[in-house]
C-alpha cells in the first residue's frame, strides 16, 4: 500500500503532467486526486484512459469514466468548432483577395481600352491640325480653341489618365493609383465648377458668343483664315443656316449686300452675290440651340455615364490603394 500511494503521489505530481493541466484549466478534487491530471495527460499524449491506483475501487472506476468521456466530448467539439471558424475565415480571406484580383484585372482592362481611345483621338487631332483646315476656330478671340486642339487636348487627357489607372493596377503601386485618382479627381471638380458657371452666367455667355462669332465673319474672305472659311462654309451647308442670328450678320460683316454661295437655298457658283435668290432665313446660332435641346436627354445621358464612370475609377482606385496599404505586400493573383 506504501508504494502504491507513492507511485500514485508520482503520477498526480509529475510536472509535465501539472504543467498541461494548468493550461487547460483542469483542476483536482478531494478523493480523486488523478481524475483531472489523469485526462489531461491522456488527451495530450493520445490515450483516452484514467491513470488507476492499485487500490482504485470499481464505483470509482465507472464515475472517473464517464467524467473522462463527458470532458472529452467537450474538447472534441470545442476542437471541431475551433476547426469550423478556421476554416471559415480561411474562405473569406480566399474570396476577398478573389474579388480583389477580379477588381484589379477589370480595372485594368477598362483603363486600357481608355488609353487606346485617347491614343486615337490624339492621333486623329494631330492629323486634322497638319492636314485639314476645315475644322478651324469660330471665335477670332480665342484663335486656340479649334476643333483640332479640342480632340488634341481630350485625347492626350484621356490617354495620360488611362495609363496612369492601367499601370497602377497592374503594378499594384499606390503612387499610380493615387496619381490616377488626383487627376480624376480634378477632372471631375472642373467639369462640375464649369457647368455650374455655364448655368449661372447663361445669358452672358450667349451674348458675348453671338457678339465673337459675328466678329469672326469680318474674317470670312481674308488670306490667313481659310480654316475659317471652310468651316462656316460647312455649318451652314449641313445646318440648314445663314450668319449668326441671319443672313443679314453677313452684310453687316462684309459691307455689302452679299452673303457666302452657302447660304443659298439652291446651290450654284456666285449665287449669294444674287439678291433675287432665296437665302437660309435661320441664323446657325439658333439652330445649334435647337439641336442641343432637341438631345438635351441623350447628352444628359452621356454626361451621366461620364460621370459613374469617372466615381467607379475612383472608387476602385481607392480599394485597392487601401488593400495594397493594409496588407503591406501584393496580394497573389
Amino acid at each position: 500500500m506504501d508504494k502504491s500511494s507513492s507511485e500514485e503521489s508520482a503520477i498526480c505530481h509529475s510536472p509535465s503532467v501539472e504543467g498541461r493541466d494548468s493550461d487547460l484549466g483542469g483542476t483536482s478534487r478531494p478523493g480523486l486526486p488523478c481524475e483531472g491530471r489523469g485526462f489531461t495527460a491522456a488527451a495530450f499524449y493520445g490515450s483516452t484512459g484514467t491513470q488507476e491506483g492499485p487500490g482504485t475501487s470499481t464505483e470509482n472506476k465507472s464515475d472517473t469514466g464517464k467524467r473522462t468521456a463527458a470532458k472529452g466530448s467537450k474538447y472534441l467539439v470545442f476542437y471541431l468548432d475551433l476547426s469550423f471558424v478556421f476554416l471559415l475565415e480561411f474562405n473569406k480571406v480566399n474570396m476577398a483577395r478573389g474579388c480583389l484580383c477580379c477588381l484589379k484585372y477589370m480595372m485594368f482592362l477598362f483603363n486600357l481600352i481608355f488609353w487606346l481611345c485617347g491614343c486615337g483621338l490624339l492621333g486623329v487631332g494631330i492629323w486634322l491640325s497638319v492636314s485639314q483646315g476645315s475644322f478651324a476656330t469660330f471665335s477670332p478671340s480665342f484663335p486656340s480653341l479649334s476643333a483640332a486642339n479640342l480632340v488634341i487636348a481630350i485625347g492626350s487627357i484621356i490617354m495620360v489618365t488611362g495609363f496612369l489607372g492601367c499601370l497602377g493596377a497592374i503594378k499594384e503601386n499606390k503612387c499610380l493609383l493615387l496619381s490616377f485618382f488626383i487627376v480624376l479627381l480634378i477632372i471631375l471638380l472642373s467639369e462640375l465648377i464649369l457647368l455650374i458657371l455655364f448655368f449661372v452666367f447663361m445669358d452672358t455667355v450667349s451674348e458675348n458668343a453671338k457678339k465673337d462669332l459675328k466678329d469672326g465673319l469680318v474674317l470670312y474672305n481674308t488670306e490667313n483664315n481659310v480654316g475659317l472659311k471652310n468651316a462656316w462654309n460647312i455649318i451652314q451647308a449641313e445646318w440648314k443656316c445663314c450668319g449668326v442670328t441671319g443672313y443679314t450678320d453677313w452684310h453687316e460683316a462684309l459691307r455689302e449686300s452679299v452673303v457666302p454661295d452657302r447660304c443659298c437655298t439652291e446651290h450654284y457658283q456666285d449665287c449669294g452675290r444674287n439678291s433675287t435668290n432665296m437665302f437660309w432665313t435661320r441664323g446657325c446660332y439658333e439652330k445649334v440651340e435647337e439641336w442641343l435641346d432637341d438631345n438635351k436627354h441623350l447628352l444628359g445621358t452621356i454626361g451621366m455615364c461620364i460621370l459613374v464612370i469617372q466615381l467607379l475609377g475612383m472608387a476602385f482606385a481607392m480599394t485597392l490603394f487601401q488593400q495594397i496599404h493594409r496588407t503591406g505586400k501584393k496580394y497573389s493573383a
